[in-house]
């Protein structure tokens, strides 16, 4: 018995019969930094839910992310038992096309459906499909397999993204995911994950757990820095404290991105505890200037805001779009109110009715979701698709380009906030009387070195006068720490300009589209359950075997994105 488990095919990020080109496959650059020009990230992230399942079954499995259709109809001919097919709702009609090639080409296969768009209404009719999997599917395969449900969970080593990219330049594949728990018990409305797997689901239970798979990472891979997927990671509490607890009483200083809620993170107290944790980024869901939700009640956003930055901890705020409340004035006073709070990056998020959540319940019986769109187009990158009773769909698309807009020319470019951010969290370990906290300040001094190589090529390309200043503020900052740099520093710096400058003639000439490459992995077969994640080839059509992953150069990590260049770009000699 052999299972295949697949992404949909590609290519991504492009308009033809399956899909469209503002649904890109990367995450910062679609929904974070997408108006930030060559400032913003190109990161690619795998399709961790898919390596995870193959962890934790018996079943001799391969995973196939990022296919071509061609490859995709290459593998099928190896003769699977199962294919999962795991989509979104905006990838309906590739999910479709695959199953109805897996019949025709390998018609003995039994077809899993799974991920989000199983929640389309009428599913079961609309996809060829033996099974479909809502919700966490570790259990369901181990249930449809005959597999014992309870035996202990099985973490894999992967890269937290890969093919990294800031200002064009390569940025070291260095951080491993951790997937320590599904669901949320907040369960905001329009919150499809938490929708999706109902009650918080722990993968790892205890800080001992999580303490062991970061000790892994490190033995195996040299990885101590990590994204963890979890939608509301410090929720449980005495699992975090267990954790600092075991890594301080071993010295082993991990750093960790994590989502978290204002409410979770007001309980924690002290916020000196997330710096000895090791907590470096969080995406935080702000989401209204009004008190909507219960998660954010009485914060103080500003402070709080304020009072992880200036400990070095980078803030990914996130903000709804066409609320109903929403009108043309209101909805600037909420651009205007997340602007202020000043983050290291900001996502603006067009309220989506998406089916399987309480909003998409709601609206479907007001009547307001637009049977006629697409599929495809309900990505929240573009137009909303149900009625809003001040925005028409093409006006929603231009207020939100607008708001990132906004955002960009208010703040300045997102990596020169981030690094102005870790230098005031070094100067805050520094200066720090606990040595715990002090302890952490190498973190930082490590990030510190490798951002700086992006500085003179920000010169050459800063686009407001806000990035501007912030460039100047943060150089006089290097200066004043570390004194001028030394000759490696300054030919790397010269490196990262040339590749800004090939990254700029490259979209003027190829256009923005990125398109990851196909990756391939075995599991359970003859042994070759490697230990370290497949790398992700330079021919697409040609992987066939898993093979290693190497980082591309020495350093930390990030990410990021734009559709548009500001044109023209401000020019300047550094």
């Amino acid at each position: 018995m052999k299972l295949l488990l697949t992404s949909v095919f590609g290519p991504y990020g492009v308009d033809d019969a399956y899909g469209e080109k503002e649904n890109k496959m990367e995450l910062f650059h679609n929904q974070v930094t997408r108006e930030q020009g060559i400032f913003s990230y190109r990161f690619n992230h795998a399709s961790q839910g898919l390596y995870f399942l193959a962890e934790n079954i018996d079943m001799p499995t391969a995973v196939l992310d990022f296919p071509t259709f061609k490859r995709f109809k290459k593998e099928l001919k190896k003769g699977y038992d199962y294919v999962g097919i795991s989509f979104i709702i905006p990838n309906f009609k590739k999910a479709k096309k695959m199953a109805k090639t897996i019949r025709e080409l390998s018609p003995k296969s039994k077809i899993i459906l799974g991920g989000h768009g199983v929640n389309i209404p009428g599913i079961e009719t609309m996809i060829d499909h033996d099974f479909i999997c809502r919700g966490e599917g570790v259990y369901f395969l181990r249930d449809l397999f005959g597999e014992k449900a309870d035996k202990p969970i099985k973490h894999p080593l992967q890269y937290s993204s890969f093919n990294r990219r800031v200002m064009g330049a390569p940025w070291p594949s260095d951080s491993g995911i951790l997937i320590t728990g599904l669901g949320c018990s907040n369960k905001c409305r329009f919150c499809a994950p938490s929708h999706f797997f109902g009650t918080y689901i722990p993968y790892l239970k205890t800080g001992q757990d999580i303490f062991d798979v970061c000790c892994r990472y490190e033995e195996e891979m040299n990885i101590t820095d990590f994204g963890v997927l979890d939608e509301n990671f410090l929720k449980m509490k005495d699992r975090a404290m267990e954790l600092l607890e075991l890594m301080e009483k071993n010295d082993r200083h991990f750093t960790f991105a994590i989502f978290s809620s204002a409410e979770t993170l007001k309980a924690i107290g002290d916020l000196d505890i997330l710096v000895r944790l090791g907590v470096s980024f969080i995406w935080i869901g702000v989401e209204s200037k009004k008190e909507i939700f219960a998660k954010n009640k009485g914060t103080d956003f500003q402070v709080l805001f304020e009072e992880l930055k200036k400990r070095g901890i980078s803030v990914l705020a996130s903000s709804i779009l066409f609320l109903e409340e929403h009108d043309k004035r209101t909805i600037w006073e909420d651009v205007d109110f997340v602007t202020s709070l000043n983050p290291d990056y900001l996502q603006f998020s067009p309220l989506g009715p998406i089916p399987g959540t309480k909003l998409y319940t709601d609206y479907e019986k007001q009547g307001k979701v637009f049977k006629q769109v697409p599929y495809e187009s309900q990505h929240g990158q573009g137009k909303i698709w149900f009625h809003h009773e001040h925005f028409s769909r093409e006006e929603s698309e231009d207020f939100l380009r607008l708001a990132f807009e906004i955002d960009y020319n208010r703040n300045g470019a997102s990596l020169l906030r981030a690094i102005k951010t870790v230098l005031r969290g070094y100067m805050y370990c520094t200066q720090h009387t606990d040595p715990r906290v002090r302890r952490r300040q190498k973190i930082y001094l490590k990030k510190l070195k490798l951002m700086r190589y992006f500085l003179t090529a920000s010169r050459l390309f800063v686009q407001n006068k806000k990035s501007e200043a912030l460039l100047e503020e943060i150089r006089e900052s290097y200066r004043s720490q570390f004194g001028r740099r030394n000759i490696p520093d300054f030919i790397a710096s010269i490196l990262v300009v040339f590749f800004s400058i090939k990254e700029y003639l490259r979209y003027r000439t190829m256009g923005d589209v990125r398109i990851p490459n196909t990756a391939y992995r075995l599991f359970n077969e003859d042994g070759l359950n490697d230990k370290l994640p497949a790398r992700f080839p330079e021919d697409t059509e040609t992987a066939s075997r898993p093979v290693r992953l190497t980082p591309e150069i020495a350093g930390s990590s990030l990410t990021a994105e734009k559709s548009q260049y500001k044109e023209p770009p401000l020019m300047r000699v550094a």
